[in-house]
């Protein structure tokens, strides 16, 4: 969880969207929908693949940035933990899921301030996402707000190999 905070963090310093002063984030790359980052704050280092969706559903919800991100602590030992940004806080308690093709992955929510963050809560699940991706053409995610909106993010997964092998090289 601690990886998914500070990840949003830096995420949010990287575009401008407020959080904590950190170094600015090197684009190692773009890749199509996807691109590669790779920030160091306080001598830690962390490469992210991420992107944003194409579209989100419901369309007439008023909502912070949205990203799927996914991060590379080396320092921590941490390799490709995937997680949700989702542009809103989570209604308590509820779970984000992420499909691939066939195959649907649950994501923990959490709140942190203003907005919601989610991962998946082991790193086997992690590795078999990270896969699907790798082959998949799009990823849909579902999400319920606080306020009890269901939403659909759908994000193209073309580059996203590309990132995710980019930010693999930079941050091993």
């Amino acid at each position: 969880m601690r990886s998914t905070i500070a990840c949003v963090t830096v995420i949010s310093a990287a575009l401008g969207l407020g959080g904590a002063a950190l170094a600015k984030p090197e684009l190692l790359g773009e890749f199509n929908d996807w691109k590669a980052f790779k920030s160091t704050d306080g001598g830690a280092t962390v490469c992210y693949a991420l992107s944003q969706p194409k579209k989100s559903e419901p369309g007439n919800v008023k909502r912070d940035p949205i990203f799927f991100i996914v991060s590379n602590f080396p320092d921590r030992q941490v390799k490709g933990e995937p997680s949700i940004v989702a542009g809103y806080p989570f209604k308590d308690g509820s779970k984000a899921t992420a499909t691939v093709g066939g195959a649907s992955f649950s994501f923990v929510t959490v709140n942190a301030g203003s907005d919601g963050a989610a991962w998946i809560a082991d790193g086997a699940t992690e590795q078999k996402l990270i896969a699907a991706m790798r082959s998949g053409s799009n990823m849909t995610i579902k999400g319920t707000s606080k306020r009890g909106t269901n939403t659909t993010d759908t994000y193209s997964l073309s580059g996203a190999s590309g990132a995710l092998d980019r930010i693999n090289q930079e941050c091993p």
